[in-house]
């Protein structure tokens, strides 16, 4: 099964960056770099790790800004890439997209589980997807259930 985690309000706590939207209305990526992540990140690593040992793949869904250029796409995917790899480094990640704010997440991953903090998003995934703070309870459901 595919196991999808959003990134900004769900594992990185992007709206916690001070001036986070003048950043955005500027094309600067400081609030993707500067964010603190909002659960314990060694363990989600362990409980990531253990899942993708017993055959599930790992995979991050996210949007870029809400307005801004192609090449602000781009920068901001280069930002996230770079703290995921910061805060969850022994995680291999199966899949990582980031894509154009509000393309509907399902019809670019293909389902599996879904956390994510926006409920627009978890409505249009429909079942399978979860409010952030069911994270490690989902998760370590999943292991114990192999």
């Amino acid at each position: 099964m595919k196991i999808w985690l959003d990134m900004d309000g769900t594992i990185a706590d992007f709206y916690g960056v001070e001036g986070w939207l003048n950043y955005l209305q500027n094309e600067d990526t400081t609030p993707y770099s500067a964010a603190k992540p909002l659960i314990n990140m060694s363990l989600l690593a362990r409980y990531l790790n253990k899942l993708q040992a017993q055959g599930h793949e790992i995979g991050i869904i996210s949007w870029g800004s809400k307005h801004g250029s192609d090449d602000f796409l781009v920068k901001i995917g280069i930002a996230k890439f770079y703290w995921l790899a910061k805060h969850l480094p022994s995680v291999n990640f199966d899949y990582i997209k980031i894509e154009r704010y509000g393309t509907n997440k399902l019809t670019v991953t293909g389902g599996g589980i879904l956390f994510d903090d926006e409920e627009r998003n978890r409505t249009t995934w429909g079942n399978g997807a979860y409010e952030p703070e069911k994270i490690f309870e989902i998760l370590s459901q999943m292991i114990k259930a192999a």
